[in-house]
Formats: structure tokens, sequence, C-alpha cells
């Protein structure tokens, strides 16, 4: 198993005071993200014999909230004062942005200021941005709407880790990321050897750390170990804005651009070029699904320079163009609407 560095955990005995922790589900949240962040609680309290965390489930109104995948989950109280030690986790997942009110966000600034501690899991750190208590910290974010946080918020400083603690806000990837920061939330106040046993009880077997990214790496994403395809390919993520030429990616792994058309045809089915447009497309989707810009900035960010190529493409790829593909998922804007309908 890997060891937590916790200088402190000898300084935060099992019996150090009692812990309260509030989860603020929000509609549509992710129930496996929401249960990787409580159980180690209740875990940690069983393997210790002693009440050292309580918590309480809260949404807006105080009803029942509806996660992802249907289930409803019941809430014990609506939005209101709480101890201003208790630490408030923002339970997001899908629509985070349709999820957050503007009674979320002020009760949210407002326990800022009160000094509580805040943490947001899987899609919630956009709810923390929003809310401006991300400004001066460290974050990350579900990988699937990194690039959306980063072009709605660029001030932050998001990166591409499993969690990451940045003094009084905490924000965790979605899936299981949430267990390994709630694991290291237990090291530092009660020590590793806790933390270890609720692992176990867990049959978690590696903790991973802060310095743990979320994707898997490129060749096993592609299935693939030839070290310069993947090269080829982190250049091709890394320039989605302003795409680069086949030259220019063949001259990086020192080949030939002929020698890079087989490599791809080879090993991908599809052309360096046709693999390229299905990357920017796949972060235009993303970008059209999970932020507030416009069509037209959509297609800058993802590299085309007119919105007539970037429609075609995209109906091309998606059988829909971007207008009608935000329409569906209710994310259109007025303005929008009223271009497409012109």
């Amino acid at each position: 198993m890997a060891t937590l560095s916790t200088p402190r955990a000898s300084l935060h005995p099992i019996d150090a005071p009692h812990q309260q922790f509030i989860f603020l589900l929000l509609d549509r949240f992710s129930l496996l993200a929401y249960s990787a962040a409580i159980e180690p609680l209740r875990l940690a309290n069983r393997v210790a014999g002693n009440r050292l965390y309580s918590w309480k489930l809260i949404s807006e109104t105080g009803d029942a909230v509806t996660c992802s995948n249907g289930t409803q989950v019941s809430a014990t109280a609506g939005l209101g004062d709480i101890c201003n030690d208790a630490m408030i986790v923002v339970c997001g997942g899908v629509d985070v942005q349709r999820a957050t009110t503007p009674a979320i966000l002020s009760w949210l600034r407002k326990r800022a200021r009160h000094g509580n501690t805040i943490a947001g899991i899987c899609t919630a750190a956009w709810a923390l941005a929003k809310a401006g208590l991300l400004d001066g910290h460290r974050a990350t974010i579900h990988w699937e709407n990194h690039n959306a946080l980063t072009e709605s918020f660029p001030e932050i400083e998001l990166n591409k880790s499993v969690f990451v603690i940045s003094r009084k806000r905490l924000t965790a990837a979605g899936g299981t990321a949430p267990l390994d920061m709630m694991l290291t939330v237990i090291t530092n106040a009660r020590g590793a050897d806790l933390a270890h046993a609720v692992a176990d009880q867990l049959i978690y077997s590696s903790i991973r750390t802060n310095s743990d990214t979320q994707r898997l790496s490129i060749p096993i994403r592609i299935g693939v170990r030839n070290s310069k395809l993947a090269r080829v390919i982190e250049l091709m993520e890394n320039h989605i804005e302003d795409p680069v030429s086949p030259s220019y990616l063949a001259s990086e792994v020192d080949i030939s651009t002929r020698q890079l058309e087989r490599l791809f045809r080879r090993y991908l089915s599809r052309s360096p070029k046709r693999y390229y447009m299905e990357l920017r497309l796949e972060r235009a989707r993303h970008l059209l699904l999970q932020t507030d810009m416009s069509v037209i900035n959509v297609a800058i960010a993802t590299g085309f320079t007119a919105p007539s190529h970037f429609s075609k493409c995209y109906r091309a790829q998606y059988q829909t163009t971007p207008y009608r593909e935000r329409a569906a998922h209710g994310t259109e804007t007025e303005a929008e609407a009223a271009l497409q309908s012109a």
C-alpha cells in the first residue's frame, strides 16, 4: 500500500476533536463520487470504535435530490446556518451549471466568509469557481470538464491531479478520486494508521496522492505502445486551439510525413488529419455542453476560423449542428436560438 506523506499525523491522535461534514447535494450529482467521499468517514468511526466524524446531507430546498443514475437521496435540511468548523462537501455531477443556482452560490460565499473549509467533488469545482471561492487556489475537476472550466475561469490554477488540497479549498475529480482525498483528510487529522485501516476495509490497496493524474497514459488509452505515436497524439491534444501541421508533428518525433501517415493508418485505421479533427470536435462538444460559450467562441477555441466550416465538420461527425446539439441538451442561449431560426 502506498504511504501517505503526513508529517503532522503524530500531532493529531485518534482522540482529536469530533469533526462534522456537511454534504451539499446538487441536482443530478454523482452517486459514486458521493459514496467515495462519505464511506471513509463511516469506516473511520467503525475502525476507531469512536464517533470521530458525523455528517449531514443538505440540498437547496431540503427535499430529496435525484442523482445522475436516477436514484433519489433524502436530505435532512435545506441551506441554512451551520457550525463554522464544519467541512462542506459540494457534490456535483451532470449539468453542474444548471444545478448551481444563485441561492447555492450565495450560501457558499457566506460560508466561505465564515471560514468553513469547502470541498467540491466531481464537477462541483465549477460551483466553487462560479462562487469565486477558487480564486488564488489550485484546483482540479473531472478530466471531461477540465477544458470547460479553463475556458470559463482562466484565472484559476487548474491541474489534472485526482485531487487537490489548497488551504481551505479541496477539489477532487469524479469516480473514486474523492476516496483518495478523504483518506488524505483522515491521515492529516487522525494519522496514517487509521487511513490505511480504512483503505483495507474498502479493499483499496493503492492510495493515490495529489501527484497522481486522472487519466490513463496515452499508450494505454489507445491500446498501442508506440512512443512516437503517443508523442504525436500528446502534441495534438496540446494544440487544439492552434492546430499544427502534419509536417510539424512528424518533425517533432523525427519521422517523415509519409511515415506519420503510415503510423496512424497501421495503429488507428485513420489518417493523422482525421484523428486530429476528431480530437478537436470532441473538445468542441464538451465546451458546447459544459459552458455558456457562444458557438462562435467554441469554434475559435477548437481551431476553426470559419463558423460555417466548424458547423459542417461537426455535422459530419455527430449528425447534428452545434446549435441543435445545444438545443437538444437545453443549453442553447436566446441569441443562438434566434440566429439558428433566422
